[in-house]
């Protein structure tokens, strides 16, 4: 699917895009639950999804910065490399697929693809299943949330997307501008709109996440957005950041020969802070990826000015990030988690708790020695 949108005043092309909403689409069969996303948020952290117990999803998408990892590409849980560098986890819940290839369908079907990939988790779902099912604090956790269907491959997944669906960076410098507060950018970030989309970077990086048509409207969850890269052959970039190798994007997915090096348009909201940028992670800086776009996809050779005026656009584009705090996860033997979840018996005005005593203030007491 392409759209492209023709050259028009900044009036109405401020029309075609639009602030950040609070919470992404909610699909029906999986609503936002407080103790779902509580839930979610501990397996985000918990590196027990990982065969080897030692690679976390905040591993690759560090929701205490970009939402990635800052590298190239990332390291699995066997020490594998992936081939594909890893996007920010920010904002994902506005994506109607998923993976640079789209082969993820849905937030949900994203855990099922991660947890067997050799260069991800590497488990299988049996594994994890049982793994997940015998820490005591989280067997509660499912049981009160989805019943008898317990922790499945599945349940597992829609906690995970429920909290990945509450990442929303809203409020950036130009949803403000959006909203009709003219002093929310400088001028030079809206001469870098206006450039932005007078070289038709808007073609493909419009809406609410500067991905393509807005979701929930113009696409249902599991439709792309795709576009050819590079779209023009035979650029210096071409061979110098390796665009075209034998990851041939889309078709690797699908085996359509029309879909050879297609790839999912990515969003531009934060693209100041998640770099290296592109699929293979390969352009270091913001600028230079400006250069390598409008070479490679648009056959234009931008000037410095317009370089820089973009950037700073894109720079506007960084919203506000929710605080985020570390969980705390159930322990394996499930000792914690029962004295967290007794009932206590009550002793002398309080509840004793092994040796201690903690009154109705909330002050703990040694007993005396005898």
């Amino acid at each position: 699917m392409l759209f492209i949108l023709c050259l028009v005043p900044l009036s109405t092309a401020l029309a075609l895009f639009l602030p950040l909403p609070k919470l992404p689409p909610i699909p029906n069969d999986n609503p936002l639950v407080e103790e779902k996303i509580e839930l979610g948020k501990q397996l985000f952290f918990d590196t027990r999804l990982s065969k080897n117990n030692n690679l976390s999803c905040n591993s690759c998408h560090n929701v205490s910065g970009s939402g990635s990892d800052g590298m190239e590409t990332p390291i699995g849980s066997t020490g594998k490399k992936h081939r594909r560098n890893s996007a920010t986890i920010w904002n994902v819940g506005f994506h109607t697929s998923l993976h640079w290839d789209g082969e993820a369908l849905s937030l949900e079907h994203q855990f099922a693809l991660h947890l067997v990939d050799p260069a991800v988790l590497d488990n299988t779902a049996k594994a994890v299943e049982k793994r997940i099912a015998n820490i005591p604090g989280y067997k509660r956790q499912f049981a009160e949330i989805f019943g008898d269907e317990g922790a499945t491959v599945g349940t597992i997944a829609k906690a995970l997307a429920s909290y990945q669906r509450t990442l929303v960076t809203a409020s950036s410098p130009f949803d403000r501008f959006l909203e009709g507060d003219e002093f929310a950018i400088n001028e030079q970030a809206k001469q870098g709109f206006a450039t932005f989309q007078q070289v038709e970077c808007g073609a493909c990086h419009f809406y609410v996440n500067f991905a393509g048509p807005q979701p929930g409207i113009a696409l249902e969850m599991g439709e792309g957005f795709w576009e050819l890269f590079p779209n023009t052959r035979g650029t210096k970039y071409e061979e110098k950041y390796d665009l075209i190798s034998d990851d041939l994007g889309r078709f690797n997915y699908t085996g359509d020969e029309n879909h050879k090096i297609m790839w999912r348009v990515p969003s531009l909201r934060n693209i100041a802070i998640t770099g290296p940028y592109f699929h293979n992670g390969k352009v270091k800086t913001l600028d230079e990826a400006v250069r390598v776009m409008a070479s490679t996809e648009l056959d234009r050779a931008l000037n410095e000015q317009q370089v820089a005026d973009i950037v700073e656009f894109l720079k506007s584009l960084t919203g506000r990030f929710p605080a985020q705090s570390l969980p705390r996860l159930p322990d394996d033997n499930g000792v914690e988690d029962a004295i967290n979840h007794r009932k206590a018996p009550k002793r002398a005005g309080g509840v004793q708790m092994g040796v201690f005593t903690i009154d109705s203030s909330g002050a703990m007491t040694l007993p005396l020695a005898k």
